[in-house]
């Protein structure tokens, strides 16, 4: 009885090993980190500040970014040094910007969280993901 429950452990050990397919987080980190490019440049908001109550509506996102250019062209030819802004609100992509500072219109009144990322010339994050994130508050 032992050596058929032992088989039968057996058995489902290879059948779980095979639909897993061998595949890793680590593996798939790796997988990320050679296709995209990284970057040794740095992002910080300048406004609003973390905590900050801003009258609105309209919202005015400043950026700070040291060790790369903001570039306009779309292009697969990526570089560490150029890309692009985004501004995401609340998770929702709102603009994609050539410059570091932009307006967000209609915010409606309470906390919010505005996150801005630097990515390549492709729209696509370098990895790591170069971000800053700030929350604040808006007031009528």
């Amino acid at each position: 009885m032992r050596l058929k429950i032992w088989l039968i452990a057996l058995g489902l050990t290879v059948v779980v090993t095979a639909c897993s397919g061998g595949s890793s987080p680590s593996s798939s980190a790796t997988a990320t980190a050679t296709q995209r490019p990284s970057s040794t440049a740095e992002l910080t908001i300048v406004s609003p500040t973390n905590g900050e109550v801003v009258k609105g509506p309209d919202v005015d996102v400043k950026v700070d970014l040291t060790g790369a250019k903001i570039v306009q062209a779309t292009s697969t030819d990526l570089k560490p040094d150029e890309g692009h802004i985004h501004v995401s609100l609340d998770g929702q992509l709102v603009t994609m910007t050539s410059g570091t500072e932009t307006t967000i219109r209609d915010v409606a009144p309470g906390h919010h969280v505005v996150q801005v990322d630097f990515v390549a010339n492709d729209h696509g994050p370098f990895f790591p993901n170069v971000v800053a994130v700030t929350s604040f508050e808006v007031k009528g």
